[in-house]
């Protein structure tokens, strides 16, 4: 197989990923989104930043996915206008960085709102209210649009090892603490454990979306890496194509996690499931 040929069945394969991913991406966070909105059991401010990262990922399902598809064919048709596909790659490129960065900037949120959550314990309502979470979920879109004009890379990057500190500190800080809570009276407690097991709850969701973001965006920071060192090669954009669709994979798990791991949200998405694909 020829140069051309093996870069035209990785174009292929991965515009058909991405064609599955995108559907994917749109009805999974869709379903998410309308599944949040009808659970009233969870807190506010919790729902706030869980309807965030689901419209952060729904925008990658509605944009960036067709986007790539079209850069990944114009830049296989020998005769496509020069200026049109380099319009593309560039509107792709930068509303691809907008959506990427906003879904990490909400893992973020969402590991410092469960942090907080038990820390402060009962000042947590009080510091941390419906207002302040909007503010900084506003915040967090105008920084992925001035992250993606400026690619503030390093910045992010020292954001990502500082999340990771407080996800390890958090769940490890949790663990201990429901351990010293089960050595108490189990009568005088009973309330407050409940409370404390769906709170390690929400901290272990928050923990397995973070991995997963790690392991979606960990081939892509590699390949850029290693082409940054050796310089470009054939090789290097056959795993540069696949390594962006393993990246924009991360808005399709989301939601996934999200149903597994939190019972009240799974619940709604099956009510909702149920009511438009009725039993026969």
């Amino acid at each position: 197989m020829t140069g051309a040929e093996s870069l035209y069945s990785t174009v292929v394969a991965n515009c058909v990923f991405n064609a599955f991913l995108c559907y994917t991406a749109i009805a999974l966070n869709i379903i998410t989104i309308e599944a949040l909105r009808n659970t009233s059991s969870i807190p506010c401010t919790l729902k706030t930043l869980l309807l965030s990262l689901a419209v952060s990922d729904l925008g990658v399902g509605l944009l960036v996915h067709p986007l790539y598809i079209a850069r990944l064919v114009m830049n296989t048709e020998q005769g496509s206008n020069i200026s049109a596909y380099h319009g593309v790659y560039t509107v792709h490129l930068i509303i691809g960085y907008v959506f990427s960065n906003a879904s990490f900037l909400g893992v973020v949120l969402l590991t410092v709102d469960r942090f907080l959550a038990i820390h402060l314990h009962l000042r947590y309502r009080q510091l941390v209210t419906h207002k302040r979470v909007i503010v900084a979920v506003i915040l967090k879109g105008l920084l992925s649009s001035v992250s993606s004009l400026f690619n503030l890379d390093r910045i992010l990057e020292k954001v990502n090892e500082t999340t990771s500190a407080i996800i390890y500190r958090t769940v490890k800080h949790h663990k201990n603490r429901i351990h010293a809570l089960q050595v108490q009276q189990a009568a005088q407690n009973a309330g407050q454990m409940a409370n404390s097991a769906r709170l390690r709850k929400t901290v272990v969701t928050t923990f397995y979306a973070y991995i997963v973001f790690l392991v979606c965006y960990l081939p892509l920071f590699c390949v850029r890496a290693v082409t940054a060192t050796r310089g470009e090669s054939a090789l290097g954009l056959h795993l540069l194509y696949y390594a962006a669709t393993i990246m924009y994979l991360n808005s399709s798990l989301n939601p996934l996690i999200y149903c597994w791991q939190m019972r009240h949200i799974r619940q709604a998405v099956v009510h909702i499931l149920r009511s438009v694909f009725p039993c026969q």
